[in-house]
């Protein structure tokens, strides 16, 4: 259990969201506070019982889409903190707020001598929100490390520890996507990592850029960091979630089909029934990449970037519903969103 600070805190109305969204939406929060510790937070859950209030949690606010005010409680979750237990000689559990931002955790961990998060760089975000999406990226996958989920349920405000496999995680998915959404809030998450060097470089855009052959966990991170740094905006100048759309699963007989017409497709076995296909390359063909509508628009330089310009966060998702019907028109494939939506009216 991490606990820490004062138990004071305020909860505050009509507080404009803008600032804990990575695509600068502007909508209201009926109220609103920070939590630093547990006190904090099951105070705030107490506030929202005894006032008949929805609760959303929010991080860092990097796989957001605000659609419209959100009414009840929004509780920004900023606990701190990270606690080192070695397991063996070459193993060592690393426990980490959910508050704590990623790409600064993977630095550390690297500087440390923690490795196996290297391929994970700079994707943005914060701990607790990594289990939610079961974030990957260039071969790795956040479930290959996770140990344990601390949790707060929200029915009892009790304090649980969920093991990876009560997380049922799958691609880009976990149980609190699913069966137990909005069922708790995460703490921390407990990664094991290895005190002995390895590396994960066989992903063929990473492979590519490596000029060694025996590359260091070092050089898979300053690698990883440069793609996504070349292909992807930064949110401070370009507000965006990041991919906006998950990689199509399909069953593998449909992707050796549309592998016959489209040849350049990148598909990736993913189970011994279904693929993996790139839902950029899908939506670049259908024309959109550099697409502007309004005050919102795809991304120059990758196809699974939505940004907002001034737009608000219905225009964002007027223009993904129009990207996912040509997809499918096209190319008979169903595109899902990644980020989460909020404040759409029941």
């Amino acid at each position: 259990m991490i606990e820490a600070g004062s138990s004071e805190f305020t909860i505050q109305k009509s507080i404009d969201l803008k600032p804990f969204n990575s695509l600068a939406i502007s909508v209201i929060a009926q109220h609103f506070c920070g939590v630093e510790n547990i006190t904090q937070l099951k105070m705030a859950l107490s506030f929202a019982k005894t006032n008949n209030l929805k609760i959303t949690p929010i991080g860092g606010g990097s796989n957001l889409v605000l659609a419209g005010d959100i009414d009840g409680l929004v509780i920004h979750i900023d606990l701190k903190g990270v606690f080192a237990e070695a397991i063996s000689k070459t193993q060592v559990d690393i426990k980490f707020a959910a508050g704590e931002n990623w790409h600064a955790m993977v630095g550390y961990c690297l500087e440390n001598q923690w490795y196996g998060l290297e391929n994970l760089a700079l994707i943005p975000g914060n701990m607790g929100a990594a289990p939610i999406q079961n974030i990957g990226a260039y071969g790795v996958e956040l479930c290959d490390f996770l140990q344990s989920v601390e949790v707060i349920n929200l029915a009892t405000a009790e304090v649980e520890t969920l093991s990876a496999r009560d997380c049922q995680f799958g691609y880009r998915t976990s149980v609190f996507k699913q069966s137990a959404k909005d069922r708790y809030i995460i703490l921390s998450v407990t990664l094991r990592l290895s005190t002995v060097a390895q590396v994960n470089s066989e992903y063929p855009s990473l492979k590519a850029i490596l000029q060694s052959s025996e590359p260091t966990p070092k050089d898979i991170y300053q690698s990883v960091c440069k793609i996504r740094r070349d292909k992807l905006p930064d949110p401070a100048q370009i507000p965006n979630v990041g991919s906006f759309f998950k990689n199509p699963i399909i069953a593998s007989e449909i992707a050796d089909a549309l592998a016959v017409d489209y040849p350049e497709l990148p598909i990736y076995p993913h189970t011994e029934s279904t693929s993996k296909v790139s839902a950029a390359w899908l939506i670049e063909h259908c024309g959109f990449k550099g697409y502007r509508k309004g005050n919102v628009g795809v991304h120059h330089n990758q196809a699974l970037v939505l940004v907002n310009y001034q737009g608000n966060g219905e225009d964002i998702l007027v223009l993904a519903d129009e990207i996912m019907s040509k997809v499918f028109q096209k190319f008979s494939v169903r595109l899902e969103l990644e980020p989460r939506v909020y404040g759409v009216p029941d």
